[in-house]
């Protein structure tokens, strides 16, 4: 049987068993030659690397899609064998005699849970360079923002105690990445205290969106950017004059379909649509807010999905006066997300009530502001019509043309009044929708906007 009938996880594990045993030899040979112990190898470069170009594994793929050198893939295994096999990094833990505790040059950091060895930038600095101090200053670049270990989110270093040496930060793969590298997929995140936003579907289809026709237009620009981002950007080299990523306002009262659309625009072009829950990235504490938001931007970099932002005036809203340190914090915190959401290279919906609550620096940056209007008699008879289950029947009383006429109320309304209408129904044990019924649920959406019939 050949390779590419195997199954593919038994694929990428045979690279990964490959790649881990490389290491182990690329370990061995620092330490031997550091403490100048017999050796095989001159120099850890001497070890002969896995080959990428015929592998089919996921794993394989990965470092050749981003052209990854010795350097990168010896930070992205110890990277990952804590996960796959830590009882590789043993060899670190054993003591300096002479001072009775670790050498320091191995670096490396412990956890809560996990009893083993946690590399750290200094691990991989000493695993790459030893005492070479030339070679030290060329590897630190893997932790620069312009690396692409930076850009793309696939490694970093966690920030370390204030005062101490930027290597001294824990290495930390993407969570996404780890998924990759080792299953070959990404697994959907479920909702946390790292990333606190859900998943949204829905079982409607596009063509079932009643919108009005300038709305559907601009929508329309948004889902080519989707489909053509690439060509546009690398193919057409746009990409030296344009921001990265989409910024979209969807605006309008409640219960006009922002949300929905959202759903349903992220169904149409084969994307996940992630809605953050404000509540879980507030902090009134300073600094926590950002701190929550750079974690959800993090981890939707590799995910390729688009993120919703609901009644985003909470998070986006206008400046205000400076008069006194909290004003100057909360300005301070609009301006950094500015800067966040127009780096992120993704897909970026935020929606509001009131378009006016929304800072004019971040509007002016959005590439389409999309009106979401309540629904004029037209949109509301055809929301009306095709609200209702196939298996109940409209009572002759019941005119939907005339119920769209006289009641002028949101999409969110309408499926309230039918889900109430609905429910009287199966009540009087009936599959005939009433009329009375209909408009008593009217009656209950607009009475809590305060209003009556």
């Amino acid at each position: 049987m050949v390779k590419e009938q195997l199954d593919p996880m038994v694929v990428n594990a045979e690279f990964i068993e490959a790649e881990l045993t490389w290491l182990t030899q690329v370990i061995e040979a620092r330490i031997d030659l550091h403490f100048g112990q017999e050796s095989r190898w001159q120099a850890v470069e001497e070890v002969p690397i896995p080959a990428v170009d015929d592998s089919t594994a996921a794993y394989a793929e990965f470092i050749h899609h981003y052209q990854l050198g010795t350097v990168e893939r010896i930070a992205i295994c110890l990277a990952l064998a804590p996960h796959l096999r830590p009882q590789l990094l043993d060899v670190f833990q054993q003591p300096n005699e002479r001072l009775n505790r670790g050498f320091t040059e191995f670096g490396g950091a412990h956890g809560k849970s996990h009893g083993g060895f946690l590399p750290t930038g200094e691990t991989v600095l000493f695993v790459v360079a030893g005492n070479d101090l030339s070679m030290r200053l060329s590897a630190q670049q893997l932790f620069d923002r312009d690396h692409i270990f930076s850009r793309h989110n696939i490694l970093k270093l966690d920030s370390p105690q204030p005062g101490e040496p930027v290597a001294a930060g824990q290495l930390a793969l993407a969570d996404e990445i780890v998924d990759y590298l080792t299953v070959g997929q990404l697994r959907k995140p479920d909702f946390s205290r790292d990333f606190p936003a859900r998943l949204i579907s829905s079982e409607m289809e596009w063509d079932e969106l009643v919108l009005p026709a300038k709305s559907l237009e601009q929508l329309t620009e948004l889902e080519a950017w989707v489909r053509h981002e690439t060509v546009l950007m690398d193919d057409w080299g746009l990409s030296k004059r344009l921001r990265p990523g989409y910024k979209c306002l969807f605006y309008g009262p409640p219960g006009t379909g922002k949300t929905l659309t959202a759903s349903l625009l992220g169904k149409r072009v084969g994307k996940d649509v992630y809605r953050i829950s404000l509540s879980s990235v507030v902090s009134k504490y300073i600094g926590e807010t950002e701190k929550n938001l750079e974690r959800i931007f993090d981890r939707a970099e590799n995910m390729s999905c688009i993120l919703f932002f609901d009644e985003a005036d909470a998070l986006f809203g206008k400046r205000t006066n400076v008069s006194d340190a909290h004003d100057r914090y909360a300005n301070q915190e609009v301006s950094y997300l500015l800067q966040r959401i127009e780096d992120y290279p993704g897909v970026v919906i935020l929606a509001t009530n009131y378009r006016g609550n929304i800072d004019d620096a971040f509007t002016r940056r959005f590439q389409a502001l999309v009106h979401f209007p309540l629904p004029g008699p037209a949109e509301r008879e055809q929301l009306w019509s095709g609200a209702f289950s196939a298996e109940c029947d409209l009572e002759p009383a019941l005119s939907l043309k005339q119920v769209a006429q006289d009641f002028e109320v949101s999409g969110g309304a309408i499926m309230n009044a039918v889900r109430y209408a609905s429910l009287m129904a199966l009540e009087a044990d009936s599959k005939t929708i009433r009329n009375h019924d209909v408009v008593e649920g009217v009656r209950r959406e607009v009475q809590k906007e305060g209003k009556t019939l």
